[in-house]
């Protein structure tokens, strides 16, 4: 396809010599580019310096940028998972030295107990600390005794993974196990009131709170003598201190999933 000219004589000439030396010029341009991709480094060198003479070789290139976010807590300025491990155990062996500090001044030292073992607190009340025989009414006597404890539970209540309460029976008749309803049933209120207290207190997040009876089934005298029966006869509390590397695992000890169906 001819090209019409522009204007008239000589000007229709020069038009087409300023195109084609565009023309000539894109094609150097391209060219270049496409030696550049496949350039060695000894030459690149020289196309850098023909340019730019006083250029310097840096004999250490890099790639300089902006820091980006850490995901690291410790970058961040939080604590790590192992240091945040370590506040929870710090926060229950002081449960722990509280509640043995309390045990030495209390006028129910003889019946109350504590000892600490693998992070977990372990405190046992008698029978006659807490309730009367063949009852699971909490006695008037029991309730500072379980202020004291709770308020001692909401010093670390974020370090408490779990608060566990057992119910124990004795075995009334040394020679005939006791019935197997009321023994449970028994136990197991004993346990629960003790929960209902403490969660009345509002000092730990109810669904930390677990009791259980266990009956007559975990002795730890004998039942043939009135005194081994009155041990056997007692609540436990089992304080469990969180385990934050299962928690950042998904995992957790007291949580249920709930479903629903239509």
């Amino acid at each position: 396809m001819a090209l019409k000219k522009k204007g008239g004589g000589g000007g229709g000439a020069n038009w087409m010599d300023t195109y084609g030396d565009m023309v000539t010029l894109l094609l150097c341009f391209f060219v270049l580019l496409y030696s550049m991709s496949t350039i060695s480094e000894d030459k690149w060198k020289a196309i850098v310096m023909s340019f730019n003479p006083s250029a310097v070789e840096d004999p250490d290139p890099t790639i300089e940028g902006t820091d980006g976010p850490s995901s690291d807590p410790e970058d961040m300025g939080m604590p790590s998972i192992e240091q945040q491990q370590q506040e929870v155990d710090q926060d229950i062996e002081d449960l722990f030295q509280a509640i043995q500090q309390y045990i030495q001044s209390s006028s129910q030292q003889n019946s109350i107990s504590v000892a600490k073992e693998d992070g977990k607190v372990y405190i046992s009340f008698g029978q006659a600390v807490f309730f009367d025989g063949e009852s699971s009414s909490l006695r008037s006597e029991a309730w500072p005794i379980l202020d004291a404890i709770g308020d001692m539970l909401g010093s670390v209540s974020g370090s408490i993974g779990e608060v566990r309460v057992l119910g124990h029976t004795a075995q009334g008749n040394p020679n005939r196990p006791n019935d197997v309803r009321v023994d449970r049933e028994l136990s197991s209120m004993r346990a629960t009131n003790v929960v209902i207290y403490i969660q009345r207190q509002d000092v730990v997040e109810p669904e930390k709170l677990i009791s259980e009876g266990i009956g007559q089934w975990r002795p730890v005298d004998t039942n043939q003598t009135s005194e081994g029966r009155a041990r056997n006869r007692r609540v436990e509390m089992i304080v469990s201190g969180r385990d934050l590397q299962l928690e950042a695992e998904g995992a957790t000890s007291y949580y249920t999933a709930s479903y629903t169906t239509e």
